[in-house]
């Protein structure tokens, strides 16, 4: 698929998504929508991928938010063109929650860097990131409310998960924009840098996961602690973490983590996510745990 309004290069192991809409503040759209589904589709499918950082492109906004110009009526995703009666019907899904299902999904670990201002889908698209780094002149918005809708983007889910009921209660019924210190003491980010410096700090995160661990223990371990700690009860983690360990512990990737350590060298991992996956994995689409 061509892109028009991201790009994704990949070098090293580290694939880099950039939202490329400067000129409009990296606003979303549809087709971006679109071209970022396909990117870490091919993300995934690429073994040679380790980590995926996702930024924008410019220093001033990371993603301003839903397009809602004129001229991007045709990506506005909540301005529904046709009367649907069935709530049921696809038409009436929301894209921005498609995304972020795509995300929550990945093989892969997801690095946000956001580099300037984040609001409304620019916001909640970064919630299934796995680790979220902001410049100190990012800003936040969970502004659903000033324009007469709901939290979109599954994130009603995703986050109070990440920063507690009291504050996503807060930052949605307010609307209001907040700075990047704020966003780092109430967990939304994990930690605050120099724009000039974010990208760099984001690489040093994606090398370490790509240099010393192994893509199956990774991709197994991202989706056990997404799904698992929502689960009713620890059973079931210890369910999954039992099948886990019983598989994992007799790969190929096992031997050469025991052997690096012993050897004291770095691991060179021979498994890869599209073949030596477990057995049971995708656990979920299992009858025994919908």
């Amino acid at each position: 698929m061509p892109y028009t309004q991201i790009t994704l290069d990949i070098a090293d192991g580290i694939a880099t998504l950039t939202l490329n809409r400067p000129e409009k503040m990296n606003a979303f759209t549809l087709t971006m929508m679109a071209e970022i589904v396909d990117a870490i589709d091919t993300t995934d499918a690429d073994d040679g991928v380790r980590a995926v950082i996702v930024t924008g492109q410019g220093e001033r906004a990371f993603c301003a938010g839903a397009d809602l110009t004129p001229e991007g009526e045709s990506g506005n995703v909540f301005a529904k063109a046709d009367p649907v009666q069935d709530l049921s019907d696809r038409r009436v899904r929301d894209g921005g929650g498609q995304l972020v299902l795509r995300l929550f999904n990945s093989r892969k670990p997801l690095i946000g860097a956001c580099n300037g201002v984040a609001v409304g889908v620019g916001a909640t698209m970064q919630l299934p990131f796995d680790i979220r780094l902001a410049s100190e002149n990012a800003r936040f918005g969970f502004v659903f409310a000033r324009r007469g809708i709901t939290p979109e983007a599954c994130s009603s889910w995703f986050l109070p998960r990440l920063v507690g009921m009291q504050t996503a209660l807060e930052w949605c019924m307010t609307g209001r924009i907040f700075g990047a210190q704020e966003a780092l003491d109430r967990g939304l980010v994990g930690s605050l840098h120099p724009q000039g410096e974010l990208m760099d700090a984001a690489r040093e995160l994606a090398r370490e996961i790509a240099d010393n661990t192994s893509a199956v223990s990774v991709a197994m371990t991202r989706a056990m602690l997404w799904r698992l700690s929502a689960t009713d009860h620890p059973m079931m983690a210890h369910r999954i973490d039992s099948r886990s360990i019983y598989r994992l512990g007799r790969s190929e990737d096992s031997k050469e983590g025991v052997r690096s350590f012993l050897e004291k060298r770095p691991p060179a991992f021979p498994d890869t996510v599209s073949a030596d996956m477990p057995d049971f994995y995708p656990w979920w689409d299992e009858p025994a745990y919908k």
